[in-house]
């Protein structure tokens, strides 16, 4: 059964609703149940290959030229990312993040990026900071360990302090600043660790390419 926008939205608006609040080492909030259950398990088995990380790692961009998106072609080719982008691009759930993390998402882009990490996968503390104005990390997967697997939270750029929870369609969301330190910590991935980032974006960022809507900005 194909997962609607509609009850993509419906979804995200009550995890929003119910959004769990952090506030160290900076404001955080764990959202559970971002999306329909049926739609879990399409996304989670997206056919884009994972990067072959070729012993290196310690950032996403050392691998730029097989990373994925729900671009145009992606929407197009799959329901379940063309549902996910419109629930994302819709006004009603662009307000609403404004409303609740605290954000100006004014002449933004969305983008949405899916994630898969193997073993070997590890990223450095960084803040996110400059043209990203919301970060929202979804989980997807569920092997073996995998509740291990969570995003590495930091004080500063050198003092870990701990990972956030990891289980499928649980998400962890910040605004980016100056203190918004995290990464992920080198640890054992059994099989691939998945996930999707979601950000909206100012108009300073260059690969339009990988937005969801490259010539809309969101509207509330």
């Amino acid at each position: 059964m194909t997962i609607t926008s509609n009850e993509m939205k419906a979804s995200l608006l009550a995890s929003f609703a119910g959004a769990e609040k952090h506030d160290s080492p900076y404001p955080w909030f764990i959202l559970r149940d971002c999306v329909p259950q049926g739609a879990v398990a399409p996304l989670r088995d997206l056919p884009f290959p994972a990067p072959d990380l070729g012993g290196v790692s310690g950032t996403r961009e050392a691998h730029n030229k097989s990373r994925s998106y729900f671009d145009v072609d992606a929407r197009a080719e799959h329901d379940v990312c063309a549902a996910l982008a419109e629930a994302l691009q819709d006004s009603e759930v662009v307000k609403a993040v404004e409303t609740t993390f605290g954000t100006d998402l004014s002449n933004t882009n969305l983008r949405i990026e899916y994630g898969q990490d193997t073993d070997g996968f590890w990223l450095e503390p960084h803040t996110d900071i400059g043209v990203k104005n919301f970060t929202m990390l979804l989980y997807l997967s569920d092997g073996e360990g995998h509740e291990q697997l969570g995003t590495s939270l930091y004080a500063d750029a050198e003092t870990h302090i701990g990972e956030t929870p990891f289980s499928p369609n649980v998400a962890m969301v910040f605004i980016p600043s100056d203190n918004t330190w995290h990464g992920f910590e080198a640890r054992k991935i059994n099989g691939i660790r998945k996930s999707i980032i979601i950000n909206y974006v100012t108009q300073d960022w260059r690969a339009r390419k990988q937005l969801a809507f490259p010539e809309q900005p969101v509207s509330v």
